[in-house]
């Protein structure tokens, strides 16, 4: 592991996404309830774009697996599962996540950059929340190429630079979640179809409109929450579609 992305893990070990969501200990039955209900409230479009059970009895990598909610979703479906991490906690809290809901997955820590498996691996790469925060996205974007199956399919999920939260974050000076991170990276749709153009085909789709957070107090809650984010999606979707905040990428090998 190169001395850069040695930073990004010791960051992810201390600062797991979305630990703060849930009342109840890291850990317990019920924190990682309210850690799947609340990833799916935020992130709704997935169950529409990701169809879990359509991978039962595939090789499936979840690539920066963070807790393992995906994890779950892929195991419960029959899916043979691997999930890696470069944070040695984040593996810890998936393998307990596992245990407690009765499912097996093959988990270890590993670098995205230096992926530990043979070429041709997997049928499907799920890499969410990851090229944003490596060191190094080209290699990232090559690995995931590389133990891809042929005719596999991957997924990377990636920051919009030309979107609503980043023009909102600059005018409200709030920093983003995460902001303090090694590494945080941003992209156009132009960029990230570049960084991508390895693949047989890349199809991109701008998501992530605003939803109610439940991160935010105080009198930016009540502005966030009461004020922008009704009247955002009262908005027609098709003048604001290309400014979603996430871009989800399918890219056919």
């Amino acid at each position: 592991m190169s001395a850069a992305n040695v930073r990004v893990s010791e960051y992810w070990n201390a600062h797991i996404h979305e630990l703060d969501v849930s009342p109840h200990p890291a850990g317990s039955r019920e924190f990682f309830a309210d850690l799947d209900a609340y990833h799916f409230e935020k992130l709704h479009h997935l169950l529409r774009l990701v169809d879990f059970d359509a991978w039962r009895g595939t090789d499936v990598l979840d690539l920066g697996c963070g807790a393992g909610v995906e994890v779950v979703r892929f195991a419960r479906a029959g899916a043979r599962v691997t999930g890696v991490d470069l944070a040695e906690s984040a593996i810890g809290l998936t393998r307990r996540n596992l245990a407690l809901q009765g499912l097996d997955a093959r988990l270890e820590v590993a670098d995205g950059e230096a992926l530990p498996f043979p070429s041709a691996s997997f049928d499907f790469v799920y890499a969410h929340g990851v090229m944003q925060y490596t060191t190094d996205t080209p290699t990232l974007v090559s690995e995931v190429h590389r133990v891809l199956r042929s005719g596999g399919l991957a997924m990377f999920q990636a920051y919009n630079r030309i979107s609503w939260l980043n023009l909102l974050s600059k005018v409200m000076k709030v920093p983003l979640e995460h902001e303090d991170a090694p590494v945080i990276r941003r992209y156009s749709i132009d960029e990230l179809h570049r960084l991508l153009r390895p693949f047989a085909s890349v199809e991109i789709v701008p998501e992530r409109f605003p939803v109610k957070s439940r991160l935010h107090k105080g009198w930016k809650a009540a502005a966030f929450n009461g004020l922008f984010v009704g009247t955002f999606n009262a908005l027609p979707r098709a003048w604001v579609r290309r400014f979603g905040w996430h871009l989800l990428a399918f890219c056919r090998k």
